[in-house]
């Protein structure tokens, strides 16, 4: 039998998978689109998109580093994974030939990159490695994700930290909805973020005052849509009010982004990584679970070599603790 480490991890990281697979045929599509063509969108067929592909990478890049992962360990990893290539988006595409060309330092390469959801998607491994500290999360992620974005769409970086930090916080044993929704925000930049900061509880709120996930859907589209569909001040709040209404439930969250519209893969596969963190993989329906072990019985493997570097991580600062009460 499996430890519940091993349990949250597996269902962060297939969670992720399922919603990416779910999302992916109705990307770009209105959600009465979705409705007149599948009614309800509830299973899934492939294994994922660009947004599972570079969660690849950067689980290369925290294992390869023992969990210590910077913009520069996550560029070498983009380096040795350039397979991917022709699934990436606009801004991770401008981010490879900067570094691969070396045009510019790792650090800067997300300047002038465009809006999108490119950091939030694929960062939830962030959230693992720092399982049950959301405020570490966020600090690493926000030096992770500034690889792809930095500068004027720095409140994309942020989206990437609120997601990382919603998966952390969402490892406790004792986690609720309420307190993933919290860290969210609670350890962004509290000027610099403001944007994202507000953007995620003004969405929260609205979710909070329609209780109804239609009648959510309804009045999101009207008032909190962006030109470009994948601009997370648009993804990421959406993906924390859904979580809440679905109160944190694996299968009616991913089938809550899935039928949502706009960029649904992205928006399934952050709130089913959210969601697998917080109840584990038992939480998801068996037949979801079966299939993603025969497409992808890869995930088996790489979620207890996740679990190695959380405990890793874990031992260096149980190390640090007590040199640092020697001095009390």
């Amino acid at each position: 039998m499996q430890n519940l480490l091993y349990n949250k991890v597996y269902g962060c990281l297939i969670g992720g998978l399922i919603g990416d697979a779910m999302g992916a045929p109705v990307e770009n599509k209105h959600y009465k689109e979705i409705e007149e063509e599948y009614g309800m969108i509830n299973d899934f067929k492939g294994d994922g998109t660009d947004d599972s592909a570079i969660k690849l990478i950067l689980c290369d890049a925290i294992i390869s580093n023992k969990g210590y992962v910077t913009a520069d360990e996550f560029a070498e990893a983009f380096l040795r994974n350039e397979q991917y290539y022709n699934l990436f988006f606009i801004p991770v595409k401008n981010m490879f030939h900067k570094i691969k060309d070396s045009l510019v330092l790792p650090v800067y390469a997300g300047m002038g990159n465009m809006q999108s959801t490119s950091s939030a998607m694929c960062i939830s491994p962030m959230g693992l490695i720092n399982a049950c500290n959301p405020r570490q999360a966020a600090v690493e992620t926000y030096d992770v994700a500034g690889l792809i974005h930095a500068g004027d769409t720095t409140f994309c970086r942020d989206a990437a930290c609120a997601i990382a930090a919603a998966v952390a916080e969402a490892m406790k044993p004792d986690a609720t909805v309420d307190s993933i929704i919290a860290s969210s925000t609670a350890y962004l930049h509290s000027i610099s973020s403001k944007v994202m900061i507000c953007k995620i509880q003004e969405v929260v709120a609205l979710a909070r005052e329609t209780k109804d996930y239609k009648a959510f859907r309804e009045r999101f589209y009207k008032d909190y849509l962006y030109d470009v569909i994948c601009d997370s001040r648009e993804t990421v709040p959406c993906t924390l009010a859904l979580f809440y209404l679905a109160d944190g439930d694996p299968v009616k969250s991913i089938l809550y982004g899935a039928n949502f519209g706009r960029d649904a893969d992205t928006i399934a596969t952050m709130i089913g990584a959210i969601a697998g963190a917080y109840k584990g993989v038992d939480g998801f329906k068996p037949e979801w679970v079966k299939k993603i072990k025969e497409n992808n019985p890869e995930q088996e493997e790489l979620a207890q070599r996740i679990v190695e570097v959380i405990k890793s991580k874990a031992a260096d600062t149980q190390k640090s603790l007590k040199l640092l009460e020697e001095l009390y």
